[in-house]
């Protein structure tokens, strides 16, 4: 681990010593991550003991890294000048139909991000927990150590999948009765798995495969302001013509 910079950081390294799985420092703010195992121990440390005063949960959300790092752009001294397809190889994360997935499984895929305040010291905190089971994704629920936790916590489980291990009433949020998948993991197409639409014969709203196919919608590369130099031959073009 490297020198840590900031007080709140030296705190927390010696408060949970091998609780601690990995800290980091980015422009002041902090970011602890632990083990689903100690989620409930470090989060109720963080809120009650004086040194930490972490009274309130500010924001909850899940994160896919699936295909962290990994990019689809072409270089663009590479890409065409036209079509809508240029500069992108259309091979990333939710551009296929289901059953075509073109990235690799990763180790820690799933994670629940919690963003606290301490109101006491003036400070904040982001707690990372990965998830240790990729198909089931499951972290134990803070609502009652903070309750506004709830909705977040199902917005998390709607959109992610991951399930809160104890939440009171863990059920989708944003979608619809009938969603299929959790529309924001990264092997989610971009055209979705259904589509609904009025039936006037059957006189009610059905559901059925969706019909359109993916595209890839990329605006035109620019380099070294050649949008003037096009505007130019353009132009010219017409006063040509």
């Amino acid at each position: 681990m490297s020198e840590l910079k900031t007080e709140l950081a030296r705190q927390l390294v010696q408060r949970f010593g091998e609780r601690v799985m990995a800290i980091a420092e980015l422009d002041g703010e902090v970011t602890l991550e632990v083990a689903g195992r100690h989620l409930i121990e470090v989060a109720r440390a963080l809120r009650d003991e004086r040194e930490f005063a972490f009274e309130q949960l500010m924001d909850l959300c899940g994160v896919d890294y699936a295909s962290y790092g990994l990019s689809e752009w072409e270089d663009s001294d590479e890409a065409t000048h036209t079509g809508y397809s240029r500069g992108v190889e259309g091979k990333g994360p939710g551009r296929f139909r289901w059953g075509e997935v073109h990235f690799a499984a990763f180790a820690r895929r799933f994670a629940s991000v919690v963003h606290l305040l301490s109101m006491t010291h003036n400070r904040r905190l982001r707690l990372r927990v990965f998830v240790e089971d990729e198909p089931l994704p499951v972290v134990p629920s803070l609502v009652d150590i903070w309750a506004g936790a709830n909705w977040f916590e199902r917005e998390a489980f709607d959109l992610f999948g991951i399930v809160y291990e104890g939440h009171p009433d863990l059920r989708r949020l944003l979608t619809d009765y009938g969603f299929v998948g959790h529309p924001f993991r990264k092997d989610f197409p971009l055209i979705g798995n259904v589509e609904v639409r009025y039936d006037p014969e059957k006189r009610r709203v059905i559901y059925q495969p969706v019909s359109i196919e993916p595209r890839v919608l990329v605006p035109r590369v620019v380099r070294d302001d050649s949008r003037y130099l096009q505007g130019r031959a353009e132009l010219d073009a017409s006063k040509a013509s």
